[in-house]
């Protein structure tokens, strides 16, 4: 039997547990989910990438046992449909959390789609109890000193807060 292998992208700067939430849904549907984290010269992250992958490690472990899925996390620079090409994906993984999330990635399903005809995207909707989370308001919120602990996992609330101690 062939293996179910999908790649799941995004910057994970945090990692959310709204990614947690398309990540624990992606596991129980296939046999191996790639967590790709982009990485993009012109933007400036509050996580180093290796700090990125250590924080999705850590709050991936309880989902791969639960789901006995295999997880792992690894860097992209390029286009994702290649990435997932490269680390034998058949499946792009995305999110929605709404109706501008659906306009968006059905371009980008489109492109990639016509990138690469054997690379299909399943989209995973969020769970209701995490569709308002986003890492921007995360980061916001954050950053200001505020609780962020009911909006990502217990490792990325205690990093953030040593990155913006005042």
């Amino acid at each position: 039997m062939t293996k179910r292998i999908a790649f799941y992208t995004g910057s994970f700067d945090p990692v959310t547990n709204g990614h947690l939430d398309v990540l624990q849904n992606a596991a129980f549907l296939c046999d191996k989910v790639v967590v790709g984290i982009g990485v993009h010269p012109g933007k400036s992250p509050i996580f180093t990438v290796a700090e990125r992958q250590a924080l999705l490690r850590a709050a991936l472990e309880p989902v791969a046992k639960a789901a006995a899925c295999e997880l792992d996390v690894v860097t992209f620079d390029d286009l994702a449909i290649d990435a997932a090409k490269r680390f034998g994906a058949g499946i792009i993984v995305r999110g929605l959390r709404d109706s501008a999330d659906f306009d968006y990635e059905m371009s980008m399903a489109g492109m990639n789609a016509a990138l690469e005809p054997h690379v299909h995207t399943v989209f995973l909707p969020a769970s209701p109890g995490v569709r308002h989370i986003t890492a921007t308001l995360v980061r916001q919120i954050a950053h200001l000193g505020g609780d962020v602990s009911s909006f990502v996992p217990a490792n990325v609330a205690a990093a953030l807060a040593a990155k913006f101690q005042k």
